[in-house]
């Protein structure tokens, strides 16, 4: 299949329709399932470029750090940095010192400097707000990613998990003072958690930010990892523990059209979840993580996949909405 790019959001910034999620890359001897060393993770990343993806996903909170040094490595070292979208994300805490969390000047600035040391590089295309600390003013945060911007560390900013009205001020205050506009939200979004449908959707679509999803399998999921009665085909459904009883009997109604929709096509579950995704007009590039060199693969089947309205109706038809309290997943 021929890799598809889009813009992301209202900017010039073209993106891979899928992007590639460096959780997994320095885990390893942090958790049992999906943990990749350096040179574990070098094999994942070529063969992302090689199949025409340019959108690489990773955060300063991700294994310590360690995400970030493996990407910028392996990265660069395989394309120009002209030829990669790199994204980043800052806010979560770093250390347990006072000013080594949060979006606060302080913090924001000198967390950037380290994000670009360990990725070896003197820009980021993409940076986004990981989490908001709940304390700093929205325009203390939006001031100091405009310095960002305007030195050249930050091509973009962009935000992630949080309440649609505190991304609503994030763009109001830019556009009221005239600073650097958010361009993209990444939040969590796939097929069995649509909450975010309610509010934070139609904000995106309507100022024009594209949405780079997180979690789009559900923690893999929706790729079949686990059954009705029980079983656990992965060791991601066996010791993730971030899915654990989150799943419900409804949730297991939408699996079973998904692998009735993929057997109709001759694909795989995860294909058609990821094309579902694909066919939301406000969703700009679903950013995945993997833990075999195929599931590249099997997720740009997704790009070619032409879901029908009855076919994404039927898909949606058994969702249930859950409460928020309920809703997991880290990106």
């Amino acid at each position: 299949m021929a890799m598809r790019y889009r813009t992301l959001g209202r900017s010039g910034l073209q993106v891979s329709v899928i992007g590639l999620g460096g959780n997994a890359w320095g885990a390893k001897g942090r958790r049992g399932w999906g943990a990749f060393d350096a040179s574990e993770s070098r094999p994942f990343i070529k063969r992302a470029l090689d199949r025409g993806i340019n959108f690489f996903d990773t955060a300063d909170a991700y294994n310590a750090g360690e995400s970030e040094k493996i990407l910028g490595a392996a990265l660069l070292g395989y394309a120009p940095r002209e030829e990669v979208v790199i994204a980043t994300k800052v806010g979560l805490a770093m250390n347990e010192r006072p000013n080594g969390v949060g979006v606060g000047r302080k913090h924001l600035l000198s967390a950037v400097e380290q994000s670009l040391k360990r990725l070896g590089t003197d820009y980021v295309d993409l940076l986004y707000v990981h989490r908001l600390d709940g304390v700093t003013p929205i325009a203390e945060l939006m001031a100091t990613l405009e310095v960002l911007v305007r030195a050249g560390k930050v091509r973009y900013i962009g935000g992630s998990t949080m309440p649609a009205y505190k991304f609503a001020q994030m763009i109001l205050i830019s556009d009221a003072l005239r600073l650097a506009r958010p361009i993209a939200m990444q939040n969590l979004y796939n097929l069995v958690q649509r909450e975010e449908e309610a509010e934070m959707l139609p904000l995106c679509a309507e100022e024009g930010i594209g949405v780079t999803p997180y979690s789009p399998l559900a923690r893999g999921f929706l790729g079949a990892n686990r059954a009705r009665e029980g079983a656990l085909s992965t060791e991601r459904a066996r010791t993730d523990e971030h899915a654990r009883d989150i799943f419900r009997a409804s949730d297991y109604d939408v699996l079973d059209r998904v692998l009735a929709t993929a057997k109709a096509h001759g694909a795989k579950p995860a294909a058609v979840a990821l094309a579902w995704l694909l066919s939301q007009d406000v969703v700009a590039a679903p950013v995945i993580g993997v833990t075999r060199l195929e599931h590249i693969d099997d997720a740009l089947a997704a790009i070619d996949l032409r879901l029908t309205k009855e076919e994404i109706a039927a898909l949606e038809a058994p969702y249930v909405p859950r409460a928020p309290a309920r809703l997991r997943g880290s990106a």
